[in-house]
């Protein structure tokens, strides 16, 4: 499979007065298209600061980072910007939808800030909600969706710039176990039925259940890269 993430030697280290803090050490790993990934591990072990690292979220101390052959630490600012609007997509813990937005334009606005035509921004908008099971709520505030929907709402957000992969921090974290289900569920049927690649940062067990490739980290070390075998 093709390899879209590329990480060499990745460092991160946080400074402040008191102290030093090594939030990500020397990691390397690859990963490929397609892949259902979980990088996991206890509070403070480096698994946020990875994901905002892989996303141009934030930048390295030393490393390499390539995405889809693209050396991302080497871009300024404003061209990280431009490199995520088009090849990263990203669900958060918080959701972050914009709340004065129905469900239908917050999944259009990325669209529409890499200049698609209206037709086609229409057209993926309601596909990608009805994908996701929301085809009755298009024209729902957020306000008037629960956290699950949200969340679902955001995975349509996600990927409706068509990116390479999807960058998803604690997605389940302010779910109830059915939301949970229901939205791990979809996100794994986009996986294996349209090929998306997914790599969360999680600590949540139903997740591990359904990673097919699991990533621990300790004190911001990889301690473990294994390969699920799922039917």
């Amino acid at each position: 499979m093709n390899t879209i993430i590329e990480i060499k030697d990745l460092v991160k280290i946080f400074k402040d007065s008191a102290q030093e803090v090594r939030a990500v050490d020397h990691v390397s790993l690859n990963i490929s298209a397609g892949e259902f990934t979980a990088i996991v591990g206890p509070s403070g072990s480096g698994k946020t600061t990875l994901l905002n690292l892989i996303g141009g979220l934030d930048a390295p101390t030393s490393g390499n980072i390539c995405v889809d052959g693209k050396e991302i630490s080497l871009l300024k600012e404003r061209e990280m910007t431009a490199f995520r609007l088009h090849h990263i997509g990203f669900v958060f813990q918080a959701y972050n939808l914009i709340p004065v937005l129905t469900a239908k334009e917050n999944v259009a606005f990325v669209m529409e800030l890499q200049g698609r035509s209206r037709e086609e921004i229409d057209k993926r908008a309601v596909e990608l909600l009805e994908a996701v099971g929301l085809g009755d709520r298009m024209d729902s505030r957020p306000a008037k969706l629960s956290g699950g929907m949200q969340q679902r709402v955001a995975v349509a957000r996600a990927l409706a710039s068509t990116p390479k992969f999807v960058l998803a921090d604690e997605p389940t974290a302010n779910l109830d176990s059915k939301s949970a289900a229901n939205l791990l569920d979809i996100m794994e049927r986009l996986n294996r039925q349209a090929g998306v690649t997914f790599v969360f940062s999680t600590h949540d067990p139903r997740i591990m259940a359904k990673a097919r490739r699991i990533i621990k980290l300790e004190d911001g070390k990889v301690v473990e890269d294994k390969l699920a075998h799922r039917d």
